[in-house]
């Protein structure tokens, strides 16, 4: 069944990263028709085509290697200003860009002079570019929506959820403790799991955050009320001195960092938290699905765009201890970058936990929501062939179309972004490599979203 179950979780995780690459190339392909711009190709994928079927002028298919896909418009770049001339040979450099012209301009026929991409006001091709990034920001904020305030995330509450019964480990095979330990100042004062903390020490305790806190910060006898079966209950447990997670104000754990403000990570890859001696009861709270607000949503969806950027930002210093994990086996650290076959892979992951379908159900969505945040991003930047290089491209164009209408010069024409092409072979050579590293490491050594 765990098979089962593991095997479904990679379909459904991998499926759903393949509809997230083709509702993006819809954004394209459904506004550069909206243009007039004639469209030849809208493919999921690179490299052979595994199926496709034309229907009218544009042809549809799924390719082999899933990486994304891509829309082909004819005219990306305009004519070349190279004159024809037999006696100078061109340029490496200038080989590069023409033929990287010609490859955009390959399917170009006659007939296609009012249909051509690189003719489109820039405003126009800005909207056809950004649409594709757009469509991943519109069906993260979807899924999160869906998450977050129709599912619900789980909340701990001031609830009681468990009471460990001595001060040390139970055996591991029985769950039991062993017969000279000593109880937990909670199982020996009484209490139970469902209690509910609304004071510690005369201080309400309205939320677990507080309860906690007011916990940790008192040693010794310590008198606090609990409700219980609609009465309240005082107890007082003799709360002991012990090193736990240290957390802010938030009680959320706050992880160690070195002297960059880099994680640190354990033998298996897992964050080290830093610690504190602490009051202990002996409790864990329990926990209840709670749906969030519209602003509460938004401003989750806020953070974790700038997490998604913070961390397109450490990229280039992962590079080592990836390289690390995927050809020396080293270990590979709980937020190393991670590809299609990884992310499919967490997938599997998560089916075969055994946890409610609804939890299950929240952590694909929320995952799959997550990687669409990034492909916006990631697709954002102003770099060629990314679609935000197009973007930049058509700006630039603008902005030199209207000073030269303010200073009364000729119209400089559209910007050749084809005389770009050779640092954009650079990125895709840079892609191209980071994918195959990041693909063994998921292979040999893939992160392990649940331990």
């Amino acid at each position: 069944m765990v098979a089962l179950l593991t095997t479904l979780g990679i379909v459904l995780l991998f499926l759903g990263l393949l509809l997230s690459f083709a509702w993006h190339e819809l954004g394209h392909l459904a506004t550069a028709k909206m243009f007039g711009v004639r469209c030849t190709e809208y493919m999921v994928g690179f490299g052979k085509t595994l199926w496709s079927k034309r229907r009218g002028e544009t042809e549809y298919g799924v390719k082999l290697i899933p990486l994304g896909g891509y829309v082909r418009m004819v005219g990306m770049a305009p004519p070349s200003e190279v004159k024809d001339t037999s006696d100078r040979p061109l340029s490496r450099w200038r080989t590069m860009i023409e033929d990287a012209r010609e490859a955009y301009n390959a399917e170009q026929r006659p007939g296609d002079e009012g249909r051509l991409f690189y003719t489109r006001a820039p405003w126009k091709r800005i909207i056809v570019m950004a649409a594709g990034p757009v469509m991943n920001l519109i069906l993260a904020v979807l899924l999160f929506s869906t998450v977050l305030m129709g599912i619900g995330v789980n909340e701990r509450t001031s609830e009681v959820g468990t009471v460990s019964e001595c001060m040390v480990v139970a055996e591991e095979a029985t769950g039991e403790c062993p017969e000279d330990a000593d109880p937990t100042p909670a199982a020996a004062a009484g209490v139970r799991p469902g209690d509910r903390i609304v004071e510690v020490a005369g201080t309400p305790t309205p939320d677990w955050q507080s309860a906690s806190q007011e916990l940790r910060e008192h040693t010794g006898p310590t008198e606090i009320r609990v409700e219980r079966g609609g009465e309240t209950v005082t107890l007082e447990p003799d709360l002991v001195e012990n090193e736990l997670p240290a957390r802010d104000e938030d009680g959320e754990i706050i992880y160690r960092t070195d002297e960059n403000g880099r994680e640190v990570f354990d033998d298996e890859g897992r964050m080290i938290p830093e610690t504190e001696t602490v009051g202990f009861l002996g409790i864990t709270f329990a926990t209840e699905r709670q749906a969030m607000s519209v602003a509460e949503t938004a401003v989750y969806m806020g953070d974790t765009l700038v997490a998604v950027g913070e961390a397109i930002v450490r990229l280039p210093s992962k590079m080592p201890d990836l390289f690390g994990a995927a050809f020396l086996g080293e270990q590979r650290n709980a937020d190393s970058p991670i590809g299609v076959v990884g992310v499919s892979r967490i997938g599997g992951e998560v089916m075969s936990q055994p946890l409610p379908l609804v939890d299950r159900a929240a952590i694909m969505l929320n995952l799959l929501a997550s990687v669409n945040l990034f492909l916006f991003a990631f697709n954002m930047l102003p770099l060629l062939p990314l679609d935000g290089g197009h973007i930049f491209g058509a700006l630039w164009e603008s902005l030199r179309r209207k000073l030269a209408g303010l200073l009364r010069r000729p119209d400089p024409g559209p910007f050749d972004v084809v005389k770009l092409m050779p640092l954009a072979y650079v990125v895709m050579l840079v892609f191209v490599l980071f994918s195959l590293v990041v693909l063994v490491a998921d292979i040999v050594n893939p992160v392990r979203l649940l331990g």
